[in-house]
C-alpha cells in the first residue's frame, strides 16, 4: 500500500516560493495536472503547469477554480490568502486544502497571538508584551533597553516579512514605535494590539518547517535565511535575500528535539482551542547560548527558504501534502517507510541567492530588462521567478521587489555556494541588488545539549502594560 497521490493540484500564489513548489510537484509521479492561480509568467514555464486568472484573496474564486479544475488538493502558498479565509471556504466545500484555516493562521497574522499560544504550549520565546497604545510601549521598550541586549519591535499583523525593527538602544526603539503608531488612521481606536515589543535575543537564526495535519508533524530539511539587504547583515530588513540548507549548527538530533518541543506542543495547543493546524508550520528560531528560542511562527512555507529546501527533499511532496490536508500524516509516513519526525533529505546542499530590483525594499523600480537567465540555467542552477514578467517580444522584465532566486546545488555548502555564485553572476539588469555572502561564513558543526535546548515558558502579559 502506498500513500495516496493527488492527481490534480491547484496551487494558490505566484511568487518564488510557488515557482519552487510548482517545479517540485509538477515533476512527481502521478500528477496529471498542476494549476496555478494566478501563477506567473515564470511559473507558466514549468512543464505541465497551467496558470489561471483569478484573485487569490477571493475565497469564492479559488473554490470555483478548484471545482472547475477537478482539483483533489489545493496548496496555498502565501500568507495573505490564508488570512483571507481561503482554507475555511475550501474545507466547508469538502475540498482538501494544505494550508490552515484563518483562525489557525493567526499564529502568523498576529504576533501577540503567537506569543500567547507559545506560552500556553510551554515554548520558550523572548520576554515580550503587546501594546495598542504608544505610551506604555515606550515604557516597556526603555525598560528592556536598560538591560543592554537591545529591543525588537514587531508590527502585530502581516508585513510581508518587513515589519520588524531590530533596535540597538532605546532611541532606535522609540523611533520604530513612533513610525508604526503614526501609520494608524487618525482618530481611530485600534481594535487590538498594534505592536509587540520583545527583548533582543542573540545567536544565529535558523528556520525549521514542518508539515502538520492537526496532530502530527514531519520536518523538512532545516534552512537559514538572510534578511538584511546588504553583505554582512547590513542595511534594511527585507523578506529574505538568500538561504541555504542544511544548517551546520542545527543537527538532525536537535531538529527532532525541536519538532517534539516546539512544533508539536503548538499544534496540540491549537487543536485544544478547536482550530487544528493543517499546513506548513514554520518556526523561526534563534540558537542562543542557552538553547534554541522561538522568534516567530509562520503559517506557510518560507520564502526564500523553500527554494533551498525543496531541491534537497528526497521524497515526493504531493502525497505528504494531501495526507496532511486529510489528517493522515502518520499513515502516509508509515507507508513511505519514514521513521522519526524528519523527512528524508539529499545529503548534499543547496544555496539560494536572491536578486532584487532597484529600490527594494523601499520604492521598487519595475520594467528593467533581465539578461543572462539562459546562461545561469546552462550551468545546472535552478532559477525561480519571484517578480518577473515577460514582454511581448519574449524578454524578461523586472516586475517586483525580489525578482529571482538562483539556486546552486553541490555535495556540500561551499560547492553549492560556488555554483549559486557562478549562476547569479550571469544575471544582470540595471539597478540589480544582491548579496555576495550567502553561506560564505558557516558556523561550526555543533549540537546544543538537550538540557539547554529545552524550552522554558515565556512571560507574555497580552495587550496590557508591563509584565
Amino acid at each position: 500500500m502506498t500513500a495516496a497521490t493527488p492527481h490534480r493540484i491547484l496551487l494558490v500564489g505566484g511568487g518564488g516560493r510557488e515557482h519552487a513548489l510548482a517545479w517540485k510537484l509538477a515533476a512527481e509521479p502521478g500528477i496529471e495536472a498542476l494549476l496555478a492561480l494566478p501563477g506567473s509568467d515564470g511559473i507558466a514555464t514549468v512543464p505541465g503547469v497551467t496558470c489561471l486568472p483569478g484573485d487569490p484573496l477571493d475565497p469564492e474564486a479559488v473554490m470555483a477554480a478548484a471545482q472547475a479544475g477537478r482539483a483533489d488538493l489545493v496548496v496555498v502558498g502565501p500568507e495573505a490568502p490564508l488570512a483571507a479565509g481561503i482554507a475555511d471556504t475550501l474545507e466547508d466545500a469538502g475540498i482538501p486544502v494544505f494550508g490552515p484555516v484563518a483562525a489557525a493562521a493567526r499564529i502568523e497574522t498576529s504576533k501577540a497571538f503567537c506569543h500567547e499560544v507559545a506560552e500556553a504550549a510551554g515554548v520558550r520565546m523572548a520576554r515580550a508584551a503587546a501594546f495598542s497604545a504608544l505610551a506604555p510601549a515606550l515604557v516597556f521598550a526603555r525598560d528592556l533597553a536598560t538591560r543592554g541586549e537591545g529591543v525588537v519591535v514587531k508590527a502585530d499583523g502581516l508585513a510581508a516579512g518587513k515589519g520588524v525593527s531590530v533596535c540597538d538602544d532605546a532611541a532606535d526603539a522609540e523611533e520604530a514605535l513612533g513610525v508604526l503608531f503614526a501609520a494608524l488612521p487618525a482618530g481611530v481606536e485600534p481594535a487590538g494590539p498594534v505592536v509587540v515589543v520583545e527583548e533582543r535575543l542573540r545567536g544565529p537564526e535558523a528556520s525549521l518547517i514542518v508539515l502538520a495535519d492537526g496532530v502530527d508533524a514531519l520536518a523538512l530539511p532545516a534552512a537559514r535565511d538572510h534578511k538584511r539587504i546588504g553583505d554582512g547583515d547590513t542595511g534594511s530588513n527585507t523578506g529574505g535575500m538568500g538561504a541555504y540548507s542544511p544548517v551546520p549548527d542545527l543537527s538532525d538530533e536537535l531538529a527532532a528535539h525541536l519538532v517534539a518541543t516546539v512544533h508539536r506542543p503548538v499544534v496540540a495547543e491549537l487543536a485544544r482551542r478547536g482550530v487544528p493546524f493543517r499546513g506548513a508550520l514554520y518556526a523561526g528560531l534563534m540558537l542562543t547560548a542557552d538553547g534554541p528560542a522561538l522568534l516567530e511562527f509562520n503559517a506557510r512555507f518560507g520564502d526564500p527558504e523553500t527554494q533551498a529546501i525543496l531541491p534537497r527533499l528526497a521524497i515526493p511532496l504531493g502525497p505528504l501534502l494531501l495526507a496532511a490536508a486529510r489528517g493522515r500524516l502518520a499513515e502516509a509516513a508509515a507507508e513511505a517507510g519514514i521513521t522519526g519526525s524528519l523527512l528524508p533529505a539529499d545529503p548534499g546542499a543547496a544555496v539560494a541567492v536572491v536578486l532584487a530590483a532597484a529600490g527594494y525594499p523601499g520604492t521598487i523600480r519595475r520594467g528593467d530588462a533581465i539578461d543572462g537567465l539562459a546562461d545561469a540555467a546552462a550551468g545546472g542552477a535552478l532559477v525561480f521567478h519571484a517578480g518577473t514578467a515577460r514582454a511581448a517580444d519574449g524578454r524578461w522584465m523586472t516586475a517586483g521587489g525580489r525578482v529571482l532566486a538562483v539556486v546552486g546545488k553541490g555535495p556540500d555548502l561551499p560547492a553549492a555556494r560556488a555554483a549559486a555564485e557562478r549562476a547569479a553572476g550571469e544575471v544582470r539588469w540595471t539597478g540589480m541588488q544582491r548579496r555576495h555572502d550567502i553561506a560564505a561564513v558557516l558556523p561550526a558543526r555543533e549540537v546544543l545539549p538537550a538540557h539547554s535546548a529545552r524550552p522554558t515558558p515565556a512571560t507574555f502579559p497580552g495587550p496590557g502594560g508591563l509584565p
